[in-house]
């Protein structure tokens, strides 16, 4: 609750000097008094100054209240400059005056300048360990008050500057600090309602420890650093995601901060083409988390380090400077991703993290985008061997890189950023062995919620089975064609893809495919299934199973014949209504049912040749009933005339 100056009994200057007095009067005293006072002096000023700054949050705009303010704090440090040599004082009140005056953040230029004198204080005269300790608490501290990115941008700066005072134990302090620091700024970065101009304020000063962190590193380097260098590398990568978050849609600000974080990557030993394939991120994990007893709470803190590796790499897609400033040739790294499958494999998993980002910059997706066309362009195939390798942890990884770039395709800002993602999933797709293609098209397929891309991934699907045709025409003309050698396997001409088809038309938890919602994949599901039906009966083969007696009746009488009376249905009860929403749902079904059309007519066709040929066989059976028949009487007839000759000759 604020409380107006003019409303309190004792003014503000007062009051002050009266509780400052009392930190005075305990020169005197012996312990456990002198400990007691100093306590009890302590929660006093730092409730006064509670109320103070409250004032000043809610009313930012009274100049009484700032002018209060500025005196209150003016009067302070002028007390803690004097008292320098009673180190008693200044250890009881470094326990709670850091917090208190960062609560003043809020205020003026003037203001801030003060309370920044004030810490500057405390931080030099005081141990740096307990201001450490006394810092990283205040961080948990409830600034509901005041303006949180104002108040944390206090502490962060405090934080940077006690970093180079720390004496010992180096690496047991930062990772001490880092967590919370790093916890703060991923709360702040998914909150909306701060001022740009605070935001930015905060990312600066947690550039400022990282910088803090590098002197450290620094110092240390005739001991053994890795640890704490380990550890540093991995908070450049967590802060670089998360500036690129909070700030990644004003480019112009954001690049600045993440250009400063990049010059430290080459000192971690972190490289584009480490980083890009997520061995560098293993590294430095590893070698953090040796003799961490609480591993998985540690590493919360580190979250977004693959959505920081794959940025760093990103940022250098963007801007030139980037590679620059970090001594790394990006054109070779590309190079080396398109001649070694697995590390591309490796990049394009790791550059999910950016596509499943949701608060992240559509123009930094783009360039992620980019640089998938690039490593993907020219790409050197391995599918000699990789077919019979075990490769289910990349393809774990890609199937689920695709299903992000789906995302992308889906929910992308303009046309172009649309297309481009659709090729890259084309060419990601492509580099994939026949096998584990068919594999993740079917994943992706059945764990999409989407009719569109539904539809997509079929017309992708019923593409490869094209190409697996193509192969075989070849192979019976005797042609050895390049371009589909790894079809030589029917894959995609497999039981399995009716199995799909039938996924759509009739799906798992019952009765037909809901429309006009699923229009689109039940349309591409039908002219992959007539597609089937059409191939497998110019090539007078049943690879699918799709031409057998029993799966033709099937999907006569369980998926079309049902589907044709729900199309009907919706359609009849569009027209009725003459609604707008009908009226584009009509439109949606119209070619839906004139595919359907053509599918029930082509099965009613092998039907009635199915019939045809079993009258011809029967009659063809009853015709030689008869010839057997009018053999077996003339061969009796034979015998007769034979065994009667054979008699007479006897006689």
């Amino acid at each position: 609750m604020s409380i107006s100056p003019e409303k309190l009994t004792t003014p503000p200057a007062t009051h002050l000097r009266q509780i400052l007095d009392s930190f005075s009067s305990t020169s005197t005293l012996i312990e456990p008094q002198k400990s007691s006072q100093l306590a009890i002096s302590t929660s006093e000023l730092a409730d006064f100054l509670a109320t103070l700054s409250e004032s000043v949050a809610a009313e930012p705009e009274n100049s009484q209240f700032e002018n209060t303010a500025l005196e209150v704090l003016s009067e302070i440090h002028t007390y803690i400059s004097s008292t320098s040599s009673d180190q008693d004082v200044m250890d009881a009140l470094s326990f709670e005056l850091p917090k208190a005056v960062a609560r003043f953040s809020s205020g003026s230029k003037r203001c801030i300048d003060v309370c920044e004198s004030i810490f500057d204080k405390f931080i030099t005269t005081c141990s740096p360990r307990d201001m450490l300790s006394i810092l990283c608490e205040a961080l948990g501290c409830d600034v509901t008050m005041c303006k949180s990115c104002r108040y944390y941008a206090f502490i962060f700066s405090g934080i940077a500057k006690v970093f180079p005072f720390i004496k010992r134990r180096h690496f047991e302090h930062v990772k001490t600090a880092v967590p919370g620091v790093l916890n703060i700024l991923s709360s702040i970065s998914m909150e909306t309602d701060h001022e740009d101009a605070d935001v930015e304020d905060l990312f600066n000063k947690t550039v400022e420890i990282a910088s803090s962190i590098h002197t450290i590193c620094v110092k240390l380097e005739e001991e053994d650093n890795e640890k704490i260098r380990a550890l540093f590398g991995l908070t450049i990568l967590q802060i670089t995601a998360l500036t690129s978050v909070c700030l990644g849609n004003a480019i112009s600000r954001c690049f600045p901060l993440v250009l400063k974080l990049f010059h430290y990557l080459q000192y971690c030993q972190l490289s584009y083409l480490n980083l890009i394939a997520g061995a560098d991120v293993d590294k430095l994990t590893s070698i953090v988390l040796e003799g961490v007893d609480d591993e998985e709470d540690f590493m919360v803190c580190f979250s977004h380090v693959n959505l920081g590796a794959a940025l760093a790499v990103v940022w250098g897609q963007m801007s030139d400077e980037v590679p620059l400033a970090v001594e790394m040739d990006l054109a070779k790294v590309k190079d080396e991703l398109r001649s070694h499958q697995t590390e591309r494999w490796q990049a394009v998993g790791l550059l999910r993290h950016i596509f499943l980002c949701a608060n992240l910059s559509w123009i930094i997706k783009k360039y992620a985008i980019r640089f998938v066309l690039d490593i993907m362009k020219g790409a050197v195939p391995n599918n000699s061997h990789v077919e019979h390798e075990d490769n289910s942890i990349c393809m774990l990884s890609l199937c689920a890189s695709l299903q992000a770039v789906q995302m992308v395709i889906m929910y992308a800002s303009d046309r172009v950023t649309g297309k481009m993602a659709f090729d890259a999933f084309k060419m990601v797709l492509a580099d994939v062995p026949a096998r584990h293609r068919f594999d993740i098209l079917v994943s992706l397929i059945k764990h999409s919620d989407s009719s569109s891309m539904i539809a997509i991934l079929l017309d992708c699907f019923r593409e490869e089975m094209h190409k697996e045709s193509c192969q075989r025409v070849a192979n019976g003309n005797g042609i050895s064609d390049v371009k589909y050698l790894e079809y030589q396997n029917n894959v995609f001409w497999s039981v399995e893809t009716l199995e799909l088809v039938e996924l759509i038309l009739k799906p798992p938890q019952g009765g037909p495919p809901i429309l006009p919602e699923d229009s689109d994949a039940v349309l591409s599901a039908l002219n992959l299934y007539r597609y089937m039906l059409i191939t497998e009966s110019r090539g007078k083969t049943n690879y699918t199973g799709a031409l057998s007696k029993e799966n033709l009746q099937k999907s006569y009488k369980e998926w079309l014949l049902p589907l044709r009376v729900l199309v009907r249905s919706v359609a009849a009860e569009s027209e009725r209504d003459h609604d707008h929403v009908d009226s584009e749902a009509l439109c949606a079904l119209n070619p839906v049912e004139l595919v359907l059309h053509r599918c029930i007519e082509l099965i009613e066709d092998y039907m009635r040749r199915w019939e045809k040929s079993a009258c011809i066989v029967v009659v063809d059976f009853k015709m030689l009933q008869l010839k057997l028949q009018s053999a077996v009487t003339s061969c009796k007839k034979e015998a007769k005339t034979l065994l009667s000759r054979y008699f007479w000759m006897r006689l």
